[in-house]
């Protein structure tokens, strides 16, 4: 039922997907035609009421309700609410095909790893395929209604997917759910039995199969669960009646006024609303192609066609495990035994589709020959920071002792003196050598000097400090006072030119 066009759209080229607009199988067309008729018809009897049925005094009523209507249809999200649900139900779509059970990587763990050329290994073989058929053959009859050829179990026996015997045990399982997983777990059973048989030579290929199986049980738990928990019913509520509400007001607020009124927008009568219409095409469009990918599992132009993927996948499983298996062509060498490099013919209409390899974008790039030659270091020379880390300020400096104040105020407290206030600014007897005897006075001793809780010294008079270096950027930055202050504490540094932050 999946409609195929991808060698119409293989290679670009003018017009190329305008072909795809004549196909009606799986189209919008086919999809929305019935919707958009009912809304002309619907659109065409209302303006012929307006124009031949209604008396002067309702037809001015009818154009007050118009011009509301108009405008109250602008206040309906439809682009938005209507965007993120199809992106959501996409998304849903290619979720559920991605979860389709295939039988391929099952098949070759069971061809590779369950050995026996003789009746028992090729029944051992089959039956474990035959499980996996069977547990994705319920589950796709459990969620698509478009398997109507295995309606009971009964047809399932008659199809030789289920023994008379295995049926019994399957009915006979107390279990209200879906019994998807039973034969799953006849596949693992019977792989044990199989590795204590010898027919399964080590525990690495018992564990590849169960891998394999997991991997399979995974595929049909989800596309179970797919069917089960569906997009919230609200979302769809609420999208679906946000675009009827939306297209209901324009069958109103879209109609055709009478020119001669003179209302605003309404100077041209056309009868017909050509972008009403298009924007209808659009937008219920959009919601039909959501309600059309919302379950994939349906009698749509564009649902998955189940019947043939449970078709494919037991003809082919039986294949792989049967007829195929131990059969491996004669080993000879091919023709490209001596060659060093083999090159693989072209036709004649592949040949000008040939293009050499690529090596990169920047592979070939040239450059003039005196810009390839290598130059003396000394030319070059060498850039600040690059080869030399950038120069460490003094010992000295205040950023580097700030902090062996801070240890020496706590050693004053542990000792049970109480700690002077300090005056604001760096301490003198921090800054760098030379600078706090240039403030004139003596320098104060350190505050873990002071014995007892004593309080340092504090010093009056006229001085001129020296100046400061500090670092930014990596580059040193030099502040030197113009004037002499007066210094009222040794904690005080001068205020007259400031050095910059």
């Amino acid at each position: 039922m999946t409609v195929t066009y991808t060698s119409r759209v293989a290679t670009a080229r003018f017009g190329g997907f305008s072909q795809l607009l004549l196909l009606w199988r799986g189209s919008i067309y086919k999809l929305l035609y019935r919707e958009l008729l009912l809304f002309l018809a619907a659109y065409l009897g209302l303006s012929l009421a307006y124009r031949f049925l209604l008396s002067e005094a309702q037809k001015r009523l009818f154009e007050k309700l118009v011009l509301y209507c108009d405008k109250s249809a602008n206040l309906i999200p439809v682009s938005f609410v209507l965007g993120f649900y199809v992106a959501l139900v996409l998304e849903r779509w290619w979720g559920q095909f991605r979860s389709v059970p295939a039988p391929d990587g099952l098949m070759m763990a069971v061809a590779g790893n369950v050995h026996g050329a003789d009746a028992l290994g090729r029944i051992l073989r089959r039956t474990l395929m035959r499980y996996g058929s069977l547990a994705a053959l319920l589950v796709l009859r459990a969620v698509s209604t478009a398997v109507y050829t295995f309606p009971t179990t009964d047809h399932l026996v008659e199809a030789g997917f289920l023994t008379r015997e295995e049926r019994r045990r399957l009915e006979g399982l107390r279990s209200p759910y879906n019994k998807f997983w039973v034969p799953c777990a006849w596949f693992g059973a019977l792989a044990g039995q199989a590795r204590r048989e010898g027919r399964v030579r080590d525990d690495c290929a018992l564990k590849l199969l169960m891998e394999e199986l997991n991997r399979f049980r995974s595929h049909c738990s989800l596309l179970f669960h797919y069917d089960w928990i569906s997009v919230p019913l609200v979302y769809t509520q609420v999208v679906t009646i946000a675009v009827y509400t939306f297209f209901v007001t324009c069958l109103i607020g879209r109609q055709f006024l009478d020119p001669a009124q003179g209302y605003a927008g309404h100077e041209l009568d056309l009868g017909v609303p050509v972008f009403t219409l298009l924007q209808f095409f659009f937008y219920v469009g959009w919601l039909k192609v959501a309600e059309q990918l919302i379950n994939p599992f349906g009698e749509d132009d564009d649902d998955f066609e189940t019947n043939t993927l449970i078709d494919r996948n037991f003809r082919v499983s039986m294949l792989a495990v049967d007829e195929l298996y131990g059969e491996v062509p004669a080993l000879e060498r091919d023709r490209y035994w001596d060659t060093a490099s083999p090159r693989a013919p072209y036709t004649a209409a592949a040949a000008p589709l040939r293009q050499p390899a690529f090596r990169g974008s920047a592979f070939d790039m040239a450059l003039a020959k005196e810009e390839m030659q290598f130059q003396p270091l000394d030319d070059i020379g060498d850039p600040r920071g690059c080869l030399e880390p950038p120069p460490r300020p003094p010992s000295g400096a205040f950023t580097q002792r700030f902090s062996l104040l801070r240890r020496k105020n706590q050693r004053w407290l542990r000792g049970g003196a109480s700690v002077p206030e300090l005056p604001p600014g760096p301490p003198t007897h921090l800054l760098p050598q030379g600078m706090g005897d240039s403030m004139g006075g003596t320098q104060p001793s350190s505050l873990g000097d002071a014995p007892g809780g004593g309080s340092a010294p504090t010093t009056t008079g006229s001085c001129t400090p020296a100046s400061m270096t500090w670092f930014k950027g990596g580059e040193p930055q030099t502040y030197t006072p113009n004037t002499a202050q007066p210094c009222t504490s040794p904690w005080r540094i001068p205020t007259g030119n400031k050095p910059p932050a």
